[in-house]
C-alpha cells in the first residue's frame, strides 16, 4: 500500500506541475487526464491519451518520454495492449539513440504478450528502427520472418499488416529483390487508405512498383498494378511513360517496347536488364497469343510465335519450354510439325482491352450455341429416327 501511495503522490505532483507550466488550453487537458486517472476510467483515459500525445506542444524535447515514465507507466497494465503499443510508437520517436528506443520496445513486448497483434507491432516498430536508423539488415530480416509467420495465420487484416508490409517492402527494395518488393508493396497499399499518403509518397510508390513489376523475377500478373489508383499519380509527372510501358508488357506488345527504348533506356536499372526485359515480354507475348485464341483453336505454329515475338524460329522451342516450366501456360510441343498445342494459360488481372476481347469471344460462343440449338430444333426428327 505504501508503494502505491508513493506512486500516486508522484503522479499527482507530475500532473500538477504540468498544469502550472502549460498554457491555459493545454493545462485544461492535463487536468482532464488527472480527473480520468483519479476516477480510474482507464478506457476513457486511453482514448484521451491517444489524442493527447499527438499534440504539437508535446513533440518537443523529451516531453513524451517524461509523460510515459511519470504517468502512463504507472497504469500501463490497465491499458488495452494494442493501444499501449500505439502510444509507445509515438513515444519512441523522441529517443535520439535508436538503440535506447529499441530497448524500450523490447521492454514493452513482454507486457503485451497476451495480445499477438500488439506483440507483432512491437517487433515491427523495432524492425523499422533497425532498418532506418541502424541499417541492420540481418536484424530486420529476422523480424520480418518472425512476424510474417504469425500474420499468415491471422484472420483478416489487422492493425499490424499495413506497418509490416511497409517495413518488408522497404527491406526488399534495399536488397534489390524486385519480386518480393512488388508483392509486399502492393499488399501495403491494399491495407491503407491511399488518401492518407502525400502526393510525393504516392508518386514514389507508383514509380518503384512500376520498375519492380518489370524487373521482378516471376512477376507476370501486371494487371493488379494497372488497375490500382496509385498508378494514376504518375500521369502528370515526367515518368508518365512508365504506365504506357507497363501496358505494353501486359499485352506482350514487343513493337511498343522497342519504340519506347529511348524512354526506358534512360533508367539505369532497366537499361542494364534489357536482355531480361526482352525475355519477359516474349513470354508475356506468348501468354497473350494463347489467351486471344478460342479454346478450341489453340494450336500455335513456331512461325506464328516467331513473328509475334521477333525471335529466330530456332529459339521458339526454348521460349515455350520456359513458359511451360514456369507454369505460365500448359500444353504440348510437336517438334516434328513445329507447333504447340496450348490447353491453359495462367489467369491474370485483365485490362479493359483484354476484357473487351473476352466479351467478343463470349458473344461468339453464344452465337455458336444459338446456331447449334436451332440446328437441333430443325433436325430433331432426323436425329431421333437414326
Amino acid at each position: 500500500m505504501a508503494v502505491v501511495a508513493v506512486h500516486q503522490s508522484n503522479v499527482s505532483d507530475y500532473l500538477s506541475r504540468k498544469q502550472q507550466e502549460s498554457p491555459k488550453e493545454l493545462s485544461t487537458e492535463w487536468a482532464e487526464l488527472e480527473e480520468l486517472h483519479n476516477k480510474k476510467l482507464w478506457h476513457q483515459l486511453t482514448l484521451k491519451l491517444l489524442r493527447f500525445i499527438k499534440k504539437p506542444e508535446l513533440q518537443k524535447a523529451d516531453n513524451l518520454i517524461q509523460l510515459y515514465n511519470n504517468f502512463i507507466q504507472t497504469f500501463e497494465n490497465k491499458i488495452n495492449p494494442l493501444s499501449l503499443v500505439e502510444i509507445v510508437a509515438i513515444v519512441v520517436e523522441q529517443y535520439k539513440d535508436p538503440k535506447e528506443a529499441i530497448a524500450f520496445l523490447e521492454k514493452t513486448e513482454p507486457k503485451v504478450k497476451i495480445n499477438p497483434d500488439a506483440q507483432n507491432l512491437c517487433k515491427v516498430l523495432a524492425g523499422q528502427l533497425y532498418l532506418d536508423k541502424l541499417t541492420d539488415l540481418d536484424a530486420t530480416k529476422k523480424i520480418i520472418e518472425e512476424v510474417e509467420a504469425t500474420l499468415d495465420n491471422a484472420d483478416g487484416v489487422t492493425a499490424v499488416h499495413g506497418r509490416f508490409y511497409l517495413l518488408a517492402s522497404q527491406y526488399y527494395r534495399i536488397q534489390g529483390d524486385h519480386a518480393q518488393y512488388y508483392r509486399t508493396a502492393l499488399r501495403y497499399l491494399g491495407c491503407i487508405d491511399l488518401d492518407t499518403l502525400t502526393q510525393e509518397i504516392k508518386v514514389q510508390h507508383a514509380f518503384f512498383l512500376g520498375l519492380a513489376a518489370l524487373l521482378g523475377e516471376g512477376v507476370y500478373n501486371l494487371g493488379e498494378l494497372l488497375a490500382h489508383p496509385v498508378l494514376e499519380t504518375l500521369k502528370p509527372t515526367e515518368n508518365a511513360w512508365l504506365i504506357e510501358l507497363l501496358y505494353a508488357f501486359n499485352s506482350g506488345d514487343i513493337n511498343k517496347f522497342e519504340k519506347m527504348k529511348t524512354q526506358w533506356g534512360t533508367i539505369a536499372d532497366l537499361a542494364a536488364q534489357e536482355l531480361f526485359l526482352r525475355q519477359k515480354i516474349s513470354l508475356l507475348c506468348l501468354m497473350e497469343m494463347t489467351f486471344k485464341r478460342p479454346s478450341h483453336n489453340r494450336q500455335l505454329t513456331f512461325a506464328e510465335i516467331a513473328k509475334e515475338t521477333k525471335l529466330p524460329t530456332n529459339e521458339i522451342e526454348l521460349l515455350v519450354m520456359k513458359a511451360l516450366s514456369q507454369g505460365l501456360v500448359k500444353g504440348a510441343i510437336d517438334q516434328v510439325a513445329s507447333t504447340v498445342n496450348m490447353t491453359w494459360v495462367q489467369p491474370r488481372v485483365l485490362d479493359r482491352s483484354q476484357i473487351s476481347g473476352m466479351v467478343e469471344r463470349l458473344n461468339e460462343w453464344c452465337r455458336n450455341v444459338g446456331t447449334m440449338e436451332n440446328l437441333l430444333e430443325e433436325r430433331a426428327t432426323e436425329i431421333l429416327t437414326l
